[in-house]
């Protein structure tokens, strides 16, 4: 068997997917996208066919390494999110030409379902509450909703009051037994962190998420002796070499990395197995589109560690499409009771819906995160 193609789809809301194309008629999907830089990952995939096409994609380890060892220079978002989506489709013809699906490559599953969470937002405290509530009532039993505005290295006491207004309302509306996971999106730095995480012990989080820019390692330990919430942090890590670092400093107890930024199925794989040593949870991280989610729970069903997926069904930044719009059978990931089954289809386990990808492609997207600007003119961290 022999690549023959590789095809990068731009397709709203701000997703990037790749088909790669055998002889033997065997195509798998991967999704190789870095928000708002989609179409500079599209060519790194097109810079990375020219070693591809012609040979077996069966070869799935070698290629990785080729692709990542093959040049000079190496890691960092743009060329590990195109590894990353080239990894996960050469794994989803792998498994379709086997019919099995890929957790079976890798050694079986550990589990047949795993927990999922909700994405909460909202202007006010009511409205998260509110948003909060709908979610456990549609059978969510963890969401999570971001920390709170920009803020400047040291900022008033009355943002963090807008804050902790925000999070009571949700704990009030969800109670004590909902996970609640709380974002704080890089956009705090050290000395906020260090107020906002003691103010914020009463409320039992599932987690803190990025309380730092992974930038700052060393400010884990310290920052983990002040608050009893768990911390987690990877999504802007990109190979097991970026969290080798994060599990030597410690203070990190759960790990993010995203298998469409982090070098796909078999970089992420190895970085579980890391923090597994290392007693460290894993909570993929997934606000992206259906092959992607698809690609995780793989991913899950062999990770010993994992214990939520995050997931972008309803999230606000789909307003043009949601993931399930570009499948044949929009069922395959069956949530209940705040679990989601994993698939059991050959490859990746889904039949993306070809015709409906080419009318969205003619659409295309060019997304871009919102640009925040402190009060005194400066860049604020979005």
């Amino acid at each position: 068997m022999k690549i023959t193609r590789l095809t990068t789809f731009a397709v709203p809301p701000r997703w990037l997917f790749l088909r790669i194309d055998t002889d033997a008629g065997i195509s798998g999907w991967g999704e190789p996208v870095l928000e708002g830089r989609a179409h500079t990952v599209a060519a790194a995939v097109d810079e990375l066919s020219d070693y591809l096409i012609g040979k077996d994609p069966r070869h799935v380890e070698d290629h990785w390494n080729v692709m990542y060892r093959g040049g000079f220079y190496r890691g960092g978002p743009v060329l590990m999110s195109a590894i990353a989506g080239i990894d996960q489709a050469l794994w989803d013809i792998k498994g379709k030409d086997l019919d099995v699906p890929v957790h079976a490559l890798l050694g079986g599953p550990v589990r047949d379902r795993i927990r999922v969470y909700s994405w909460i937002g909202g202007d006010r405290p009511a409205d998260t509450a509110r948003a909060a509530s709908e979610a456990v009532a549609r059978g969510f039993t963890a969401v999570k909703m971001n920390a709170t505005e920009e803020l400047q290295y040291v900022d008033s006491h009355a943002k963090v009051e807008r804050m902790l207004a925000n999070v009571q309302a949700v704990r009030e509306a969800v109670g004590p037994d909902i996970g609640l996971g709380l974002d704080f999106h890089g956009r705090v730095h050290k000395p906020m962190a260090k107020v906002l995480m003691r103010e914020l012990a009463p409320y039992k989080l599932m987690f803190i998420e990025e309380p730092v820019l992974s930038d700052h390692l060393e400010a884990l330990p310290e920052l983990a002796a002040i608050s009893p919430a768990p911390i987690a942090l990877g999504e802007r890590l990109y190979s097991r070499y970026d969290f080798k670092r994060v599990l030597q400093m410690g203070g990190v107890d759960i790990i993010q990395p995203d298998p469409s930024h982090a070098g796909g199925i078999t970089e992420t794989r190895k970085i579980a197995a890391m923090a597994e040593a290392y007693d460290v949870a894993l909570a993929l991280h997934c606000p992206l589109g259906p092959i992607a989610l698809a690609a995780n729970l793989q991913l899950d069903a062999v990770c010993h560690n994992a214990f939520i997926q995050e997931q972008s069904l309803g999230i606000h930044y789909n307003a043009d499409n949601d993931l399930l719009d570009y499948l044949d059978d929009r069922s395959v990931f069956a949530y209940e009771q705040g679990f989601v089954r994993i698939p059991d289809g050959p490859g990746l386990g889904i039949a993306v819906n070809q015709d409906y990808v080419d009318e969205r492609a003619a659409v295309g997207h060019r997304w871009r995160n919102p640009l925040w600007r402190h009060d005194d003119g400066s860049v604020a961290e979005w």
